[in-house]
């Protein structure tokens, strides 16, 4: 019975985190009007449940950090009721988040868990060690990381637009472009003959290009390659986010031995989709329009930033938070626009500094609760 609690309480943790952190992939998309709500949130799903299963193959050794190894003795590490207080303090933490609108990271949540729950079982013998440089040194620098590359990245991108010419309306034209190879002087009205076309590509507006080419011509418009771009992006940072959180839930499961690790991941990704779906709307809003109104360019460079450093982090077993890095490089772009409303960003950070000591409290308290029974 213990044990499918356990597994009933990390899919509640799964339904939060998709609830909490689904949308934040693509919430670019929605704050700068690319998408609606809807498109947006079905992208997302897709993407991450990609990088959920992804993770069977990608991010083993995030699984291994968030099963409490090397915090905590390996005995209290296989007891269930253990796991289960961490996943159900978390999941609390992250549900109470959602229902006020606010991002934080499950990340935090689950550190703030493995932490109570391993004071209250171990007490001194807890790895303090361990937390501050595997799980604590990442979570801090993550967003400070995000936030500078963000702001260096965009200027960058935007003083090469301004130096190139580019604008909206730019198009790259590719289609048999009409060669005038004569002229009538007609009572000195001057009559062109169109009479040659050849294959070419000119970069032009899209305009401009409708007046040269005949026929059938492909104008790539600078908008439509940006919004792709972004779409791109933003499946990027969703499937990075789904293989950067999915392990770390799966590894309150490794208790259950007669559980398929490649099964768990599976049930972990269905609970996040559907978390996703069904809740993820006013934290959507918070981190889409609240932070800083953004442009399409703007939203991404965010999103191109969010993706490559949770990814990398990934890969090599970082646990970075996926909300802390979106947001850093969303405020890193308000900074930049000098558009980023500082209430907001505060009630975020605050809700950021409370994450983990009420994480902790609750799964202290609900590991003493259980071991007294």
């Amino acid at each position: 019975m213990l044990l499918i609690f356990l597994f009933l309480v990390a899919f509640f943790l799964a339904y939060g985190n998709g609830a909490n952190d689904n949308f934040k992939g693509v919430a670019t998309l929605f704050g700068s009007n690319t998408t609606n709500y809807k498109r947006a949130i079905d992208w997302a799903t897709a993407t991450t449940f990609l990088g959920s299963v992804s993770a069977i193959f990608l991010a083993s050794a995030l699984v291994k950090n968030f099963s409490g190894k090397g915090l905590v003795p390996n005995e209290l590490v296989q007891a269930p009721a253990f796991a289960a207080a961490v996943a159900l303090g978390a999941a609390l933490t992250v549900f109470l988040a959602t229902k006020i609108g606010m991002p934080i990271s499950t990340t935090h949540s689950l550190v703030g868990g493995l932490f109570g729950a391993g004071i209250v079982g171990v007490g001194s013998a807890f790895n303090f060690s361990k937390l501050g440089n595997t799980f604590l040194m990442p979570l801090v620098v993550s967003p400070i990381l995000a936030l500078g590359v963000s702001l260096v990245v965009y200027w960058f991108f935007r003083k090469c637009r301004i130096a190139l010419g580019i604008t909206k309306e730019s198009c790259v034209c590719f289609g048999d472009e009409m060669k005038v190879v004569s002229q009538l002087n007609c009572d000195k009205d001057f009559i062109a003959l169109p009479i040659e076309t050849q294959k070419s590509i000119r970069s032009a507006t899209e305009a401009e290009c409708t007046e040269v080419y005949q026929g059938r011509f492909l104008g790539l418009n600078a908008q439509t390659v940006l919004d792709f771009a972004h779409y791109l992006s933003a499946g990027v940072v969703s499937f990075a986010r789904g293989l950067n959180d999915t392990p770390k839930i799966v590894g309150l499961l490794l208790v259950i031995n007669a559980l398929d690790i490649r099964w768990g991941m599976v049930a972990i990704a269905v609970a996040m989709a559907i978390g996703g779906l069904l809740n993820a709307r006013k934290v959507g809003e918070t981190v889409s329009k609240r932070i800083t109104p953004m442009n399409h360019g703007q939203g991404f460079t965010a999103n191109l930033i969010t993706g490559l450093l949770v990814a990398t982090a990934s890969i090599h077993g970082l646990p970075v938070s996926t909300t802390h890095v979106s947001v850093g490089s969303i405020f890193g772009i308000g900074t930049v626009t000098k558009k980023a409303d500082w209430g907001v960003v505060t009630q975020i950070v605050l809700a950021w500094v409370l994450t983990l000591p009420v994480a902790a409290l609750l799964s202290a308290l609900i590991y003493w609760v259980m071991i007294q029974f």
